[in-house]
Parts: C-alpha cells; structure tokens; sequence
C-alpha cells in the first residue's frame, strides 16, 4: 500500500498555553507530558477522580509553552471547558481551536507535512503512522490523499481503539481502552486525576475488561451490537470495516468460551478473537483462540 494521508474531521484540537502550560497538564492527565518536546507526541486521558476515561487525546508540544491536544471534536469544547475547572491561579489560557486548525492522520510512507505544522509519529503505536495538527491553509499533496474510512480500516487492522466508537466516555477505565498497553498511561509520575484507582488496578492485575480485535466469515453488525456466548453478554462491538473489527469484551468470560468450545457470536454472527499483536496482556488461564 503507498502513502496516503487524510484530514479527521471528526477531530477537534484544543490549545493549552502560557507559562505554566507544562505542569498543569503534567498534573493533571495521565501521560508524563515532561517528556513530550517539539516533533513528538503523547497519548493520554483526563480521568474521573474514579479513574474512568472522561477524554483521550494526543498531546503535541508546539513551543513556545503551547500545547495542542487532538480530541474527538464532538468534546473539544467539553474539554476546553473541564481544564478551565481547574485552572486557579496556574498561568494558561485555554481554547478550543477546531475552527482554525486540522488535524491530519498519514501512514504507508512519507507524507509530506508542509514546513512549521506539528507533525509526530503516532504516539499509540509507530505502525499507525503520522499525526499532525495543521492551519486551515496548510497544503499536502492531492495524489496522496484518501477518506477517513480508509484511515480507519488500517486503525482497525492495527486493532487500536479509539474512544467513542470502542469504548464508552465516562464509563471505561483506561485499562479496559486498552491506554495502559499503548502508552496512554504513566505508571511512573506522580498523582494525577483518578491516579489512585488506576495505578491499584494495575498492580493488583484487577483489568478483566479489554478491546481486541474480532473477524467474522461475513460482515459484522453495527457498533454497539452485544457480543454473546449463548443467552450471556460477554461484550460489546466497536468500530468495523467489513468483516474486520475491534469488539469490547470481558476476557475472562471470552477465554472460558473459547476453552470450552462454545461460540462467541454478535448479531448472530460468529467472531474469531485475536488479541492483538502489541498488547503485552493474554488469555486468562492460557487460553488460545
């Protein structure tokens, strides 16, 4: 497959900037953002004080003590309003800038990004690619350019989630979307909203809930649809491009299913799971798909 990049229109991009931009993101999201510098990018939530996912986005350093974070449009004003919450005395300014800048995914080579916009590897994993924020005049190469759906097709074959189409905000710890395998959580700094619920999580090895990749011999149904083994609900479909899709599921009761023999279905379709390749999880009581 050649080159190919794509603008994500269902992407919002809110700035964060002024002297304190750095420690008060640090403070509060679960990625370490000290580590982030111009050219890279970081993958991170802001969390419930209960540790559930209330945003996910990619934090990109823009200089200057600016940051812009690439989040589902639908909650850029959401999130823009949630950091002015707490903002106190620190010395930012805080925006949504979705109406003046895009948010561009690029992968199979590359693209070119023209000169002074914010271009990164993916932070979730380099195989997705680039990930860029750009002005609305930026110009990238016609021959190059392909749908969001296409874009999500190569997501989906990755069998990275993306928050609102495989898992729920406000309802998913970041375990159960998948953000501790892909580098959305820093087990290492210090406290920040809901660190306490999340880091118990993870050093008791409590995580029974994860997305992984499904396909089926036929089209999947639609997102949303319950994932089943007989009468028992077992999970959820996500995100979907033909027979290929990523599903929302109680490990624990999938790996008894698949021990046993029993079919996991949605819809009434059959699915065959498959843990993804980048996820350091397995199968609870070793079981293989």
């Amino acid at each position: 497959m050649g080159r190919s990049w794509t603008e994500l229109p269902e992407r919002g991009v809110v700035e964060v900037r002024g002297p304190d931009a750095r420690h008060f993101l640090h403070n509060l999201l679960t990625t370490d953002v000290g580590r982030i510098v111009p050219g890279t990018a970081g993958y991170g939530g802001l969390l419930t004080p209960q540790g559930k996912i209330l945003f996910d986005f990619i934090v990109h350093d823009a200089g200057g003590d600016r940051f812009l974070l690439d989040v589902a449009a639908g909650k850029a004003a959401e999130l823009a309003k949630r950091l002015g919450f707490y903002k106190l005395r620190a010395a930012v300014e805080i925006a949504d800038r979705s109406d003046e800048l895009r948010v561009i995914a690029a992968w199979g080579g590359d693209v070119l990004v023209p000169a002074g916009e914010l271009v990164a590897t993916d932070p979730r994993l380099p195989e997705l690619g680039l990930r860029a924020v750009v002005t609305s005049s930026a110009v990238l190469p016609d021959e190059d350019r392909t749908t969001p759906a296409a874009y999500h097709a190569h997501r989906i074959r990755l069998g990275v989630p993306e928050g609102g189409a495989d898992f729920a905000f406000g309802d998913a710890f970041p375990h159960d979307a998948d953000m501790d395998q892909l580098g959305g959580v820093d087990f290492g700094k210090g406290c920040y909203t809901g660190q306490e619920v999340v880091a118990r999580m993870e050093h008791r090895g409590t995580a029974r809930r994860r997305v992984i990749a499904v396909t089926a011999d036929a089209a999947l149904p639609p997102a949303g649809t319950p994932v089943m083994v007989g009468d028992i609900e077992v999970g959820t479909l996500g995100s979907s491009d033909g027979s290929a899709g990523l599903a929302s599921l109680r490990l624990d009761r999938a790996a008894d299913a698949l021990r046993d023999g029993r079919a996991i279905t949605a819809g009434g379709v059959a699915l065959h799971l498959t843990i993804p390749a980048w996820a350091r999880f397995g199968w609870p009581d070793a079981a293989a798909s």
